[in-house]
């Protein structure tokens, strides 16, 4: 198994696994990890994810090792959606581990949620974030998310100048993540929904109006 590889390369202990939601893709590990370390804390935020054994709540913070962690609860994309933030710690800048709520120019899609709810997911919880936070997601989407934005702002030159980098990156099939919270604010037209070239391209003037529009037409374009 690749994560238990990774620990004896490393040469450390698992001690805990942080899981986003119950997706299959983001959590069927999770029973051979309890398998091979029956010892190991399984965190989420709901029954749903396999092998859970510590319910988080909002704002509840962790030590891992020598780091600290908070968890941030973000449902939308699932009801029990949970983020992981790391604070600056030894010259490290932060990090912000967010499954399938804010990827690299985009966001998940809203199988339990609201357009309300991602907003204070994305805009007020995550674009909270100090700006130089690292974003780590749960999926290379980033080429398909910057053409889509290209058509929500087609001057945005910050989007123009991510998709040339993140197309010369997935050519060398070189990840584009981690982005930071900064950059995302430039080009990530779910985290721009109070900008009025987005809302211009809505031809709406309120944020969570243009976040449901942004989403529903996200859903049925084709790069």
């Amino acid at each position: 198994m690749q994560v238990m590889t990774e620990v004896e390369n490393l040469k450390v202990k698992l001690t805990t696994v942080l899981t986003t939601h119950h997706h299959w893709d983001h959590a069927s590990g999770n029973d051979k990890l309890v398998s091979l370390v029956p010892t190991v804390k399984v965190l989420g935020g709901d029954n749903r994810v396999p092998r859970i054994n510590v319910h988080v709540h909002d704002g509840q913070q962790f030590n891992i090792g020598d780091m600290k962690m908070e968890c941030l609860l973000t449902p939308c994309h699932t009801s029990g959606h949970v983020c992981y933030f790391f604070p600056e710690a030894n010259g490290e800048p932060p990090a912000v581990f967010t499954g399938d709520t804010m990827f690299v120019a985009g966001c998940g899609k809203f199988f339990e949620g609201t357009a309300d709810q991602m907003y204070k997911a994305l805009v007020e919880k995550l674009g909270a974030l100090p700006d130089s936070t690292r974003v780590y997601c749960g999926h290379e989407y980033t080429v398909s998310n910057l053409k889509y934005a290209a058509t929500v702002e087609p001057n945005n030159g910050a989007i123009v100048a991510k998709m040339s980098w993140a197309e010369k990156m997935r050519e060398k099939n070189e990840p584009t993540v981690p982005s930071t919270i900064a950059e995302e604010k430039t080009y990530n037209p779910f985290l721009r929904v109070n900008e009025d070239s987005v809302h211009e391209h809505a031809k709406l003037h309120d944020p969570i109006s243009t976040m449901a529009f942004l989403r529903k037409e996200k859903d049925h374009f084709r790069p």
